[in-house]
This record gives structure tokens, C-alpha cells and sequence, in this order.
């Protein structure tokens, strides 16, 4: 499968001949002035909740490209007053088959409104198992048992964890969710958008290095297989 990473939290992973996109958080975002959201065509789009800072083009994007929006309940009901009707509702411990793989909707420790202020339900992260192997997307979240259980789910490909810290795991706990997951691939990703969430990258790798993972902090627009 391969990712192609579009800052803070937004990344395309092509699998099964599909593109799904999480987290579309790119206009507004300086660091990826370089992306044109125009020139991406998924075929469905992930959001883990509704902060602005993860929803911001995910309706310019899915009225383009005519994607399925795949989230919780509440974030999927405001899309779908916007006239967005290309969506699936999902919700904490759900999961779905898809013509990719099938999708859980995991726990997340976190909060949740609208860019409007309207509740944005419990937020969450996504399971997703293909064909080509499962991986991990956190979402925002502190430290949680409950990452135990993705765990127990089988093996992944790779996880992307939140490592920016202040209003998400810091490097520290994301090691440790690392460690409970099982997995040597990490993708960081809700680091260095906003001040308070500037990371040291080479101390960040060290520490996941330190366990025997491997973190990867990849350039906006940069590729990987996994």
C-alpha cells in the first residue's frame, strides 16, 4: 500500500485500487501550501472527528471527487446538512465492510465539535484491514488502554500516531502505544502545524529508535510503501 502524507493529520493511502483520505486539513494549513486539493480524487474520506483541523476540505474535496465520507454520526449528519449525501455513519466499536476492506471505528481520548461549534459526537481513529494488510490511524487521542485492543485485532502494516503532545500523545506515550500495538512502522503525524505542537524530529526518532521502531516523519507531499 502506498501513503502519500499531506500534513498535520492528512494522508492518502492507496490500497485495493482505492484512495482513501484522511483528515483533509490542507488550505488552511501554510505548511502544505504546496498541495492542491483539486488534483486529489479519493474515493472515500476518513474524518476521526470534527475539529477544524481535520474536517477544514473535506467538502470541497468530496463534492470534486464525489468520495464517500466514512466518520461518526454526528460529523456525518453536519456534512450531510451541507448537502453532502455520499456518506456512511459510523460509531465508537462499529465496523464496515467496504469494496476495500473492512473499517472499525475506534476509541479515541479526545473532543469533538464542528467548525461552527455544533457537537461533533465522540471522536475517534480507524482500524482499516485490506487485503494488503491492516493499518492504524489514531486520530487525536491521549494514551489509552483501549489501544491494547487494535492490538489483539491482528498485525499492521503500519500506525500513525498523534506525537505532537499538548493537545494529543506526546512522543513519550506514543512510544508506548507503539510498543502496545505491536508495530515497528510509525507515521507521526499532528506535529508541528501550530506552535504548541513543534517537535524535536531527531529526538522524536531517537526515542521511537530507543524500542525498536521506526518513526517516520515524512516531507508534505513525500510517498511511502508500506
Amino acid at each position: 500500500m502506498k501513503v502519500t502524507y499531506y500534513g498535520h493529520s492528512c494522508l492518502s493511502v492507496e490500497v485495493s485500487e482505492k484512495t482513501l483520505l484522511f483528515d483533509p486539513f490542507i488550505t488552511p494549513n501554510p505548511l502544505a501550501a504546496s498541495v492542491d486539493y483539486a488534483m486529489l480524487h479519493p474515493d472515500y474520506i476518513l474524518l476521526t472527528h470534527g475539529h477544524f483541523d481535520h474536517v477544514a476540505d473535506a467538502e470541497a474535496i468530496a463534492r470534486l471527487s464525489g468520495a464517500k465520507l466514512i466518520g461518526n454520526y454526528e460529523v456525518l449528519q453536519w456534512f450531510g446538512g451541507k448537502g453532502i449525501e455520499n456518506i456512511h455513519p459510523m460509531n465508537s466499536g462499529g465496523s464496515s465492510d467496504f469494496d476495500f476492506g473492512r473499517v472499525t471505528f475506534t476509541t479515541a481520548v479526545h473532543s469533538s465539535s464542528m467548525p461552527d461549534g455544533s457537537y461533533g459526537g465522540q471522536p475517534g481513529g480507524f482500524r482499516v484491514e485490506t487485503s494488503e494488510g491492516a493499518f492504524y490511524h489514531s486520530g487525536d487521542t491521549a494514551l489509552t488502554r483501549d489501544i491494547e485492543l487494535i492490538a489483539a485485532a491482528g498485525p499492521l502494516k503500519f500506525a500513525a500516531l498523534c506525537i505532537g503532545d499538548c493537545f494529543t500523545m506526546g512522543v513519550k506515550d506514543a512510544v508506548t502505544a507503539a510498543g502496545w500495538l505491536g508495530c515497528n512502522e510509525i507515521l507521526g503525524i499532528h506535529y508541528d502545524t501550530f506552535p504548541p505542537i513543534v517537535i524535536d524530529h531527531a529526538e522524536a526518532r531517537a526515542a521511537f529508535a530507543k524500542t525498536g521502531k521506526n518513526l517516520h516523519l515524512m516531507e508534505i507531499g513525500a510517498e511511502r510503501e508500506f
